[in-house]
């Protein structure tokens, strides 16, 4: 059940990119050397802008961050009154977040997950877990009215996209929003991450567990992009619902 619009002028083969595999360690290793062309210093345009439909009238309700890196969104949510969890394999992003917004933490151990480690914010409003995001499940923080989804299924490789589906609807409250943000260009141009996700990716990963709806498409194109050799470039935001 999915009313997924279709708006993609070029539909590009998927296959272009299937096998692209990005190691942990190279995630590890951007963060080390400060290679993160994709983190944000404000908070996200289409966030702010589609705030009101995640949220839906509720206050102060509990949000995911997949691969959170330092995203300032999240120091913004809070600072509403919301409550935050997010998870990334790098320490260092972690740190950085708290460093970068002042905020001070403590660090604890996950006994459920061997060598993951919370970094907690002291008023208890912000929570970052330190592990493999396949390595989370709902019995370590419960599950979520909020989810803003932007550089995550974009930047997993393409091959782990059935099991990402799978723990982001296993994360979702009944009532759960969750705020997709997916980005087009010619794969055959660019091998990615982030990766080339198109509508039809997001139905057939999403379509049989939610309502999805396409709330925006803007056009994204910036010199960061043109270096890659690409000749367009769509951000789109979709709007997640559960079916039943």
């Amino acid at each position: 059940k999915s009313n997924l619009t279709m708006t993609d002028s070029k539909s590009h083969d998927l296959k272009t990119q299937e096998s692209r595999v990005m190691a942990v360690d190279e995630w590890l290793d951007r963060w080390k050397e400060g290679k993160i062309g994709f983190h944000q210093d404000q908070v996200h345009k289409l966030l702010k802008k589609h705030l009101d439909a995640i949220l839906d009238g509720r206050k102060k309700i509990r949000w995911f961050f997949p691969l959170c890196g330092k995203a300032v969104d999240m120091k913004w949510l809070a600072d509403m009154g919301h409550s935050i969890v997010g998870v990334d394999v790098s320490e260092i992003a972690i740190k950085e977040f708290f460093t970068d917004q002042n905020l001070p933490y403590t660090e604890e151990p996950v006994p459920a997950i061997p060598g993951a480690k919370a970094f907690k914010s002291s008023d208890g409003k912000i929570s970052l877990y330190n592990c493999n995001l396949y390595d989370f499940c709902s019995s370590i923080a419960g599950k979520f009215d909020g989810i803003w989804d932007r550089g995550s299924l974009v930047a997993i490789n393409p091959s782990d996209r059935q099991r990402y589906a799978t723990l982001i609807v296993s994360l979702m409250t009944k009532d759960c929003r969750y705020l997709l943000d997916t980005l087009l260009y010619n794969p055959s141009l660019y091998k990615g991450p982030p990766f080339y996700v198109p509508d039809d990716a997001v139905a057939d990963l999403f379509g049989k567990m939610c309502n999805i709806q396409m709330l925006e498409s803007v056009d994204a194109l910036t010199e960061r992009q043109k270096a890659w050799g690409i000749d367009y470039f769509t951000e789109k935001v979709h709007l997640l619902t559960l079916t039943s």
